[in-house]
């Protein structure tokens, strides 16, 4: 089974995100190509993918918007799982507990990341924080980010990375095996499910 990981990465927090998801699916012998998002991306040779992009300004990087975007019908034929990194992840953040509990309860799903369901349905999107030094951001930013409590570092969870990517790697064997063992069933002819 061969898989695209593609990611989108302003300053190498969500490229490191998407190598470690890549080493654990080859791991499982997955064929896995790793690649930045960009124009000359094209996905019709892949039996499933995952894609991830930094969030700035609430969006994702203009690279992966624009990959989606072109390759939206690619995108639909096949098993899709997509992973946003940003200040806030859904288990880990670059806030103290009580400021990310708060901005948790009142993070909704991103227009972009609702149109992107409606374009490819995904399987899966998941939050990760990233890791962020002072030089990262403007004064302004700088400034909001510590009267917020945040925390330069690394704040990836690479445990929570690990677990997601097995998830990943158990619905990819499992229903490739399955699709294989009907189409031996078949006399070799693919067997496609009613």
């Amino acid at each position: 089974m061969k898989v695209f990981v593609g990611y989108a990465t302003a300053n190498g927090s969500t490229r490191g995100i998407a190598e470690r998801i890549a080493q654990g699916l080859r791991r499982h012998s997955l064929d896995v190509d790793l690649l930045p998002m960009d124009a000359g991306v094209r996905l019709s040779g892949y039996d499933a993918v995952v894609l991830g992009s930094a969030i700035h300004a609430g969006s994702w990087l203009p690279e992966g918007h624009q990959l989606v975007e072109r390759e939206a019908a690619s995108l639909r034929a096949r098993p899709v799982w997509l992973f946003s990194v940003s200040t806030l992840g859904d288990e880990e953040s670059m806030f103290r507990p009580h400021v990310s509990d708060r901005m948790r309860r009142m993070r909704k799903e991103t227009p972009e990341l609702a149109q992107f369901r409606e374009w490819i349905g995904p399987q899966e999107h998941r939050n990760f924080a990233g890791a962020i030094r002072r030089s990262d951001w403007p004064a302004t930013g700088r400034a909001f980010f510590r009267a917020m409590g945040g925390r330069y570092g690394d704040h990836r969870n690479w445990a929570a990375i690990d677990a997601w990517t097995e998830q990943i790697a158990r619905s990819l064997t499992e229903e490739g095996g399955a699709a294989r063992r009907l189409q031996a069933l078949a006399g070799g002819r693919p067997v496609l499910p009613e």
